[in-house]
């Protein structure tokens, strides 16, 4: 008898003890997950923002020493015409690429392999006052050339977060406001709840309160099922069946909107917020549905005064369920919601969102570059969004549970 006392014992300690290092482990694993995508992402304000490799060059004469990213860019699309725009002399701007130095001198005049290049640009760049000049920097003329070299400012957090252009590939410089991806996320998330939320709810107090067994032994495995399905045949039943009728029904240029995107989640988001929210209404005593029903009060007053209030924690697991759900999903909005990364002005436009923008851009960046660190700061912002949802699905529950008592 002592004997089994004793392994019962060793059994429990043991078992406690791998609990303990399991707990552990996954609290050390998310905290170096968590620091390293804050690292890599906040990488990105310490990268010089102009291709690597490159620089932008000005007559001495020219006052203007440094530029910003979006600057760089209106000036190299003409949007920025006179260097008095951004703090320099009164003289239209004369925009010059690598390429352009053939015009000025043919392959024999810039000599073997190009070893002539940096003093021809030289001469270029000091003959002409106005001009900007994007050349590599292995072929770059000196100060003694007759040319100066122009810093173009970092990217900050007000330009990352602010910015209303997210345009990655864009040169001299690229442009990394994530704006348009954080209203557009925001936008097709919402959409997602607002449609999700209530019938999701209403399904779940039909099969927990107003359903027969043999009903709710039908429809519980189906609406399980449903979440089991991959988001990808989600996305091209949107692409296939939905976005035209969207289109046709609202009039549309094209059906890949935000709310295309938002009707998709919301119906990926249901089997989830059903099987939550059925579950803790179905934990609500007989003691308390009994007591109400036999002071009087109607079926759909007690489901309404008791039940729901009762459930409420666990109503609002299901809608944060839900809401990470629709904010974390990638491959069906990568499908559904056109990918524009523009700021929206209506739910009947395209949009991207921050997970399809990782998905379909992280494949293509340069391991270290400012894309890459661009990319794992909208990590970083999706993991914030996600913690305030939890935060403040957690204060209501609290809130709820306290009127409760």
């Amino acid at each position: 008898m002592a004997q089994k006392n004793l392994l019962g014992k060793i059994i429990e300690k043991t078992a406690e003890s791998l609990l303990t290092v399991s707990g552990a482990l996954t609290t050390i694993a998310i905290l170096f997950i968590t620091i390293f995508l804050f690292k890599e992402g906040f990488g990105l304000f310490k990268t010089p923002a102009i291709e690597d490799g490159y620089g932008l060059y000005v007559n001495p004469e020219n006052p203007v020493n440094q530029l910003h990213p979006l600057d760089v860019k209106n000036m190299y699309d003409e949007e920025i015409i006179n260097w008095k725009e951004v703090g320099g002399t009164d003289w239209e701007i004369m925009v010059f690429r690598i390429d352009d130095v053939f015009d000025y001198y043919s392959d024999e005049d810039l000599g073997e392999n190009y070893g002539l290049l940096p003093e021809k640009l030289g001469h270029i760049i000091s003959d002409h006052k106005n001009i900007i000049a994007y050349v590599p920097e292995e072929f770059a003329p000196s100060a003694a050339q007759g040319a100066k070299e122009v810093k173009v400012l970092n990217t900050t957090v007000s330009d990352f977060f602010l910015g209303k252009e997210w345009l990655p590939t864009a040169t001299p410089s690229p442009l990394f406001g994530s704006l348009p991806l954080i209203l557009g996320t925001l936008l097709v998330s919402l959409i997602a709840i607002v449609l999700a939320l209530p019938l999701g709810l209403g399904v779940a107090v039909y099969l927990s309160e107003l359903a027969d067994e043999r009903m709710r032994k039908f429809l519980k495995p189906v609406i399980e099922l449903l979440a089991g399905i991959p988001s990808v045949v989600y996305g091209f039943f949107g692409l296939v069946v939905v976005a035209p009728l969207v289109q046709k029904a609202f009039n549309l240029p094209v059906g890949e909107t935000a709310f295309t995107g938002g009707l998709i989640l919301a119906i990926m988001a249901l089997p989830t917020i059903i099987s939550v929210a059925e579950d803790a209404i179905s934990n609500t005593p007989r003691a308390m549905r009994e007591a109400s029903l036999a002071l009087g009060a109607t079926q759909w007053q007690t489901i309404r005064k008791v039940v729901i209030p009762y459930a409420g924690s666990g109503i609002s697991a299901a809608a944060v369920l839900g809401i990470g759900r629709a904010v974390g999903e990638t491959m069906a909005v990568l499908m559904i919601t056109g990918n524009a990364a523009v700021i929206p002005t209506s739910i009947f436009e395209p949009v991207r969102t921050i997970p399809a923008t990782i998905a379909a851009e992280l494949g293509e960046a340069p391991s270290g570059g400012q894309h890459y660190q661009a990319l794992f700061l909208l990590g970083c912002i999706l993991f914030l969004i996600s913690m305030i949802i939890s935060i403040v699905s957690d204060l209501i529950s609290k809130k709820k549970n306290y009127k409760s008592v």
